[in-house]
């Protein structure tokens, strides 16, 4: 029968950090294991249910932040998960395939460019090899640098990184596994609150949050007959290595949300788990926005 026990309240503008955080800098891409404080990825406090028992699943920019946090979960919940890291981020990518292992799941790390259209295709058949198939696609990877001295200090080659990282990758990944997708499986990409409200220092990022954003609304319309969901997650502020790799002023990050804090990657997992999930069986098209209490449309 069911607990007459109350569920413990959570208090979310209290739960985690709350800036002003210690100053901090770091080269691109970023350490976990140097931050303060580090990223709660859910290690200590996420139970899984069963909800994706037997998924294979391929998430990219698996090795931290919310990429991690998302290996964890689906592991947790019962999927094999292939990720994807840079090869200067193995170490990173060694601990999420270590918290997959841990969950009882075969783990798949990958050192990939997803910027190169053979190495996305390499990518999916590998995946497919190691773990006999895929269901479950998130494109989560993503590349940002902040020009707070505006449009002239975009570099071609920043513009390229972050167009091909952020869309191009997303674009080649997701046609080159449509040939693996049975009937019920799910497409989940990561937008941003950027997508909407667009932060003048990250002009470039913010243009491919946008495009994804309308991406995953006619990617859903396009899929829908062949039984494939397509949704997206729009985070606001997480905390994560890409922030003092990337930002000029990680202390006061996320102090702009009304909750006042940035998310940890933990908080954002579950809304990925959910749209992976049967539960969700109706939902297709559709961006969750998890932004902390900043309004979006």
């Amino acid at each position: 029968m069911p607990s007459d026990e109350q569920a413990p309240l959570t208090d979310p503008v209290r739960l985690h950090p709350r800036p002003p955080f210690p100053e901090q800098d770091q080269d691109h891409p970023g350490s976990t294991e140097a931050m303060d404080p580090r990223p709660d990825h859910g290690e200590d406090s996420y139970r899984g249910n069963g909800l994706l028992r037997g998924r294979k699943a391929l998430v990219t920019g698996g090795d931290s932040g919310i990429g991690r946090a998302v290996c964890l979960a689906f592991a947790r919940e019962g999927a094999d998960v292939g990720f994807t890291h840079l090869p200067e981020e193995a170490d990173e990518a060694e601990e999420t395939a270590r918290l997959i292992r841990q969950a009882g799941r075969t783990a798949v790390a990958v050192a990939c460019d997803i910027r190169h259209e053979d190495e996305c295709t390499a990518l999916v058949d590998r995946t497919v090899a190691e773990l006999g198939g895929i269901d479950l696609l998130v494109n989560n990877a993503a590349y940002q640098m902040a020009q707070p001295d505006g449009i002239e200090a975009i570099t071609t080659e920043q513009f390229d990184r972050v167009m091909k990282t952020n869309l191009y990758g997303m674009f080649w990944l997701t046609k080159a596994a449509l040939a693996h997708l049975p009937r019920g499986s799910c497409v989940i990409n990561t937008a941003s609150v950027q997508g909407y409200q667009p932060s003048p220092h990250l002009l470039d990022y913010a243009m491919t949050k946008s495009a994804i954003i309308s991406f995953t609304h006619g990617l859903a319309q396009m899929l829908a007959e062949r039984g494939i969901r397509a949704n997206a997650v729009a985070p606001g502020p997480v905390w994560t290595p890409l922030i003092p790799a990337t930002m000029p002023d990680p202390t006061k990050f996320g102090e702009q949300s009304p909750l006042g804090r940035p998310a940890q990657p933990a908080e954002m997992a579950p809304a990925y788990v959910f749209l992976a999930s049967g539960q969700a069986s109706y939902i297709t098209g559709e961006i969750v926005n998890a932004t902390g209490g900043t309004p979006l449309p």
